[in-house]
């Protein structure tokens, strides 16, 4: 059988085309979407990162502009930056890089970030409005990103059954969440489950979001499987690859979106939709 491959590109363009749109009103209103990034120290990855968001930015026409913090920084004065940050009504999103330098209180900092301009869903408000079905705040981007995938490629939501393999705050838990309100069905896997292969083989929607490489192969799975695969790891080879060992999955399951290729590039566009958001909830 041939497996369908869930591209992300698609999705993000689609998405994309959207916001063109909707950035193009905010400025015949004179408003600027404005992101603001912190980054404290010059970590490589956070650099690498940081030109991707950057890059986006350009492409879509939204500023941005980096806060580049000293290692050292005192708890006192990343606060201080990120009060500023918070009180500049130019700015609209505030990302901050994680993991911080252990001598900071990155909790403090999580529930510091006003949660109208946490594009990136740190502060715990934003997470507790999600649990408790408001509609208000912003959910953690690859979790949503799954949810604007599957629903571009037309999948079913109602009343699937949906085995989510991870129970981290930033994907497992805030994922179950979004497949409720979808009215799905929705059981969660973790390092302590039992019988965890029995459970994916009768679940219609697999997701993967362990952080383990080609830990998940086709004995999680039926020919009827769609396997969504939110891993980001690097093999033996170096080379980028999820949580599912794609190789020995393909042909055997229904559906798979490959990595790279697949939820990456929707993740990074929902945080351009993010930004776009709250710029635009400044005027409601």
């Amino acid at each position: 059988m041939e497996t369908e491959l869930y591209k992300g590109k698609a999705v993000a363009d689609k998405i994309k085309e959207d916001l063109r749109k909707r950035i193009a009103v905010l400025k015949e209103k004179n408003l600027q979407p404005k992101l603001c990034i912190i980054r404290v120290g010059a970590n490589e990855d956070d650099l690498s990162y940081e030109r991707g968001i950057r890059k986006n930015c350009d492409n879509l026409g939204i500023e941005a502009e980096t806060l580049e913090l000293p290692m050292d920084i005192s708890q006192e004065d990343l606060e201080a930056a990120l009060i500023g940050a918070n009180q500049d009504p130019k700015i609209h999103g505030i990302m901050i890089f994680r993991p911080l330098p252990k001598h900071l209180d990155e909790g403090k900092i999580s529930r510091l970030i006003d949660p109208e301009k946490d594009i990136d869903a740190m502060n715990p408000e934003n997470l507790s409005r999600l649990f408790l079905g408001i509609n208000k705040g912003f959910v953690p981007c690859t979790p949503q990103a799954v949810i604007e995938l599957l629903d571009f490629y037309g999948f079913d939501f109602e009343g699937a059954n949906v085995a989510i393999l991870g129970r981290s705050l930033v994907v497992g838990k805030p994922l179950a969440m979004l497949f409720l309100e979808k009215n799905s069905t929705v059981t969660i896997c973790h390092s302590r489950t039992k019988n965890t292969q029995e459970i994916t083989k009768k679940a219609d929607l697999v997701v993967a979001a362990l952080g383990k490489a080609k830990m998940i192969d086709e004995s999680y799975f039926t020919e009827d499987s769609i396997v969504v695969d939110v891993g980001i790891n690097v093999d033996e080879d170096g080379k980028l690859c999820g949580d599912v060992d794609r190789e020995n999955v393909l042909g055997k399951v229904k559906a798979l979106t490959p990595v790279p290729g697949g939820i990456g590039s929707v993740t990074s566009t929902l945080l351009m939709e993010h930004i776009v958001r709250a710029c635009e909830n400044t005027i409601k």
